[in-house]
Formats: C-alpha cells, sequence, structure tokens
C-alpha cells in the first residue's frame, strides 16, 4: 500500500526500526559509559532508593522503543522487504531477542540486586561487565536497521 507521496507500510516499518534501533544504540552507550559507572558514586543510604526510582523512570523510556524495535524486527522477520533477504531480517530479529534476553535474565536481576544490597562495588561492576554485550547488539542493530531502511527495495 503507497500514498500519495510513494510512502508504504513498509517504509514505515523500516523507518520505526530504524528510529527505535538508532535510539536504543545511543541510550545504551550513555547507559554503559555514564550512567552504570555512577552507581558506584551514590551514598550508602540512598543506594536503594536511587537504584527503585531508576529502574521505575528508566522504564518510561526505554521500553516503547524496545517494544517497536520488537514488533518492527519480527515483521520484517517473517516477511523480509525485497532487497534486505531473510538472513539479514533474521539476523535483527535474533539480535533484538538476544538483547531482550540480557536484559531479563542479566541486567534486571541485578538491578533488584542492587536496589536490595546497595550499590556495592562488585554489584555494579558485573552491571557495567553485563551491559557490554547489549551496547555492541544495539550498536549492530543500528547499522543494520539503517542498511535495511537503504536497501529496501
Amino acid at each position: 500500500m503507497t500514498d500519495a507521496a510513494g510512502w508504504t507500510t513498509q517504509d514505515s516499518i523500516l523507518a520505526a526500526q530504524a528510529v527505535a534501533s538508532g535510539a536504543m544504540c545511543g541510550l545504551i552507550w550513555f547507559v554503559q559509559v555514564v550512567h552504570y559507572p555512577l552507581f558506584a558514586t551514590t551514598p550508602g543510604d540512598a543506594t536503594a532508593g536511587y537504584a527503585l526510582e531508576n529502574q521505575r523512570r528508566t522504564s518510561w523510556v526505554v521500553l516503547p522503543f524496545m517494544l517497536i524495535e520488537m514488533a518492527t524486527a519480527a515483521t520484517i522477520a517473517f516477511a523480509p522487504p525485497p532487497g534486505v533477504g531473510r538472513g539479514p531480517a533474521i539476523v535483527g530479529g535474533l539480535l533484538v531477542m538476544a538483547i531482550w534476553a540480557s536484559t531479563l535474565l542479566v541486567q534486571m536481576p541485578l538491578h533488584v540486586r542492587l536496589a536490595r544490597d546497595g550499590h556495592r562495588p562488585p554489584l555494579v561492576d558485573a552491571l557495567v561487565r553485563g551491559n557490554w554485550f547489549r551496547t555492541l547488539a544495539w550498536t549492530a542493530r543500528a547499522i543494520l536497521a539503517v542498511w535495511m531502511l537503504r536497501v529496501a527495495g
């Protein structure tokens, strides 16, 4: 389906994916280099409240982009646009699934422990180290999303 300007549903899906992946790529680099390391500087008595408030506020920022990214990646994986091909579409979907798995199985449990036990150096170090996977995966996702937008026929 094409509108009067020649914009298709496929164009909208690819553009939404590129925006969501690009937003998450920029955000995750900020989190990796600035935000997570600053957990170590939060004073002892304030760490539980800080950790809980961080989780609450962060969800409002990242969840819409993550959901858009998941929906568009799944749509593209099931019906790859001409020029993209099934392989890159599947890789994009697998990257999204891996990011979600890392978020749910690694990062979120560490955030729960930070809220419970405080921002102890070993926990903060584990948070930063564990987040490198998501940082690199979202970087790859953003590059792939822009490439798909460019090559789609």
